[in-house]
């Protein structure tokens, strides 16, 4: 593989990976949003066999031998110089500390509430948007975003009788590791396109999950059964790599904040796969938030950016 010197890497772009149209783009980030209110569930499912650490690994690893297979079928040059340090964001955030600290809080939290907590990913994400490429959202948009953030914050509180459990500083900084990658992925993925960025990312982290696939299957114990592999393939293939591909061409397509909002809907997603495939019981405050949350994305989605 070459590298994509800067004199190419436009013209490659251009023909390779147009932005696709508003309307296609929004369709696409809704689809990664679906795709992402899995996660949760399908996790639930992999810890049944596996342990946390194992997990995440086991993910990065299948996840990363999917990417590198696409790379390397396409013959897809390395990318850019300039690019690699927003990769290696994307990485640490997406590939790593995301699936890491969510699994982690998955040991003692209940779905439900962990897809709450994770409704403050949409503001979060907006914030760093902000700060990282200077897009400047309406008002309206900051008030419906802080609406629903709110509103996540005031069941995290209820739900936790007003003190916040382990669980929760793992989910709240999963927010913003999470955030971090999402900003300079949909940033990235403007300038190439959005299977390579998380392609790459994914590539990157390779040399260090295989290790620690090993080393934490040699620790904690293995039970296969038909929720743990199907968990385990759902989170590497869909939650890890097919979502964020879209997830990422949606947000080049319509912008980082916008896109963000859409996840305000994850939350109530994420419940529903929870009663059906889980069988957890909702409090009344769960699907409340959920809904309060929902209602700020046609606020967000209508507000000029």
């Amino acid at each position: 593989m070459r590298t994509q010197s800067s004199a190419t890497a436009p013209t490659a772009i251009a023909v390779n990976s147009p932005v696709p149209p508003a309307a296609a783009g929004t369709a696409q980030a809704a689809l990664g949003v679906v795709a992402f209110s899995l996660t949760f569930p399908a996790t639930a499912w992999g810890l049944e066999g596996f342990g946390p650490w194992a997990l995440v690994a086991l993910r990065s690893v299948l996840a990363a031998v999917i990417a590198g297979g696409c790379l390397l079928a396409l013959r897809v040059r390395l990318p850019a110089r300039e690019h690699r340090p927003g990769l290696v964001v994307v990485a640490l955030g997406v590939v790593v500390g995301f699936p890491l600290l969510t699994t982690l809080a998955l040991r003692t939290s209940t779905t439900a509430h962990a897809a709450v907590v994770v409704g403050l990913l949409p503001l979060t994400t907006a914030v760093f948007s902000a700060l990282r490429t200077g897009a400047r959202p309406s008002r309206a948009f900051w008030a419906a975003a802080v609406a629903g953030a709110a509103a996540v914050i005031a069941f995290t509180v209820q739900q936790s009788g007003g003190a916040l459990t382990g669980a929760d500083l793992y989910l709240f900084g999963a927010l913003l590791v999470c955030a971090a990658g999402y900003t300079e992925g949909g940033r990235l993925a403007r300038v190439m396109p959005g299977w390579q960025v998380i392609g790459w990312a994914l590539v990157l982290c390779l040399p260090l999950a295989v290790p620690a696939a090993a080393v934490a299957l040699a620790h904690e114990p293995v039970r296969l059964t038909a929720h743990s592999v199907l968990g385990l393939v759902w989170v590497a293939a869909v939650s890890q790599f097919l979502g964020l591909v879209v997830w990422y061409r949606g947000m080049a397509a319509i912008g980082i904040p916008r896109a963000s909002q859409l996840q305000l809907a994850q939350p109530l997603l994420t419940l529903v796969w929870s009663v059906l495939l889980l069988g957890e019981h909702l409090t009344v405050a769960a699907p409340l938030t959920a809904v309060a949350v929902l209602v700020c994305i046609a606020v967000t989605q209508r507000s000029r950016t």
